[in-house]
């Protein structure tokens, strides 16, 4: 299967519209009207929901770069110019991770109750990301292997994937893998009991969801630490964290009952 890349989908002037960005923003728009459905129909405030979801696309970004710029450190001696490109570097963990630290800092300011607000957010986060990889497959990035089997595409114009070379679709993979895990959560999150399942299954599921995908990436430039890709070993450890959390939880609720 043979793909010429468009990422310059349109020139209005001086305008490009990039597929890459294109994709980021639709799911970020179908992201937040999902939000605010799902918010209404718990009454929560709809103020909280659209300020969380401003400051959190900040500290995502913020902490999508900055973590980037962690796993590229050797390259950034060598080439300072990668601190000043915005367009393009980064990592999909440290955007979690950032929008969930700014989404706690606005919480304990304005009092409510964070893991109930996060529980309602996750979902959104996997939609984005569904879009979002679309948008990597737009831009040639986050390309797999080289394969020799029947599933493959090959990319003919790309600036980041090796050209006509036949590769793992992993944009494809994890696209279809997050669109699935935005229905799983959505289905959950109508029969869930406690504040923080939600999240918690969000990050057990897209840790291990990643962790094996990243066996088929092939931009190694992304850094690794051991025989683990960055991704790979954040993964591992966002889901021991995640285990140990709800263990911990688990034992508190049970304890209460019995006393």
């Amino acid at each position: 299967m043979g793909i010429t890349m468009k990422n310059d989908l349109l020139h209005i002037g001086p305008l490009t519209i990039y597929g890459y960005g294109l994709m980021i923003g639709i799911g970020i728009i179908a992201a937040y009207q999902v939000l605010v459905t799902r918010a209404e129909k718990r009454q929560m405030e709809r103020s909280h929901i659209s300020s969380i979801t401003l400051w959190g696309l900040l500290g995502g970004f913020l902490g999508a770069k900055l973590l980037y710029w962690i796993t590229q450190g050797k390259n950034i001696m060598d080439h300072p110019e990668i601190l000043w490109d915005m367009s393009t570097g980064f990592v999909v963990y440290g955007g979690i991770l950032g929008g969930i630290l700014t989404g706690y800092i606005y919480c304990r300011m304005k009092g409510l109750n964070f893991l109930q607000h996060l529980d309602l957010f996750v979902p959104s986060i996997a939609l984005a990301q569904g879009f979002g990889r679309i948008g990597c497959l737009l831009a040639g990035c986050c390309y797999g292997e080289e394969t020799h089997g029947w599933f493959g595409i090959t990319f003919h114009e790309s600036e980041f994937a090796p050209n006509d070379v036949k590769l793992i679709p992993t944009q494809i993979l994890e696209s279809v893998f997050s669109f699935g895990l935005f229905f799983v959560l959505i289905y959950l999150a109508k029969r869930k009991r406690t504040d923080g399942l939600i999240t918690s299954l969000y990050l057990l599921l897209y840790s291990l969801g990643r962790f094996i995908i990243e066996f088929y990436r092939g931009d190694i430039i992304r850094g690794s630490v051991g025989i683990l890709s960055t991704s790979q070993f954040i993964s591992l450890l966002v889901i021991v964290i995640t285990c140990l959390i709800m263990l911990a939880k688990s034992y508190q609720i049970l304890r209460h009952r019995n006393t």
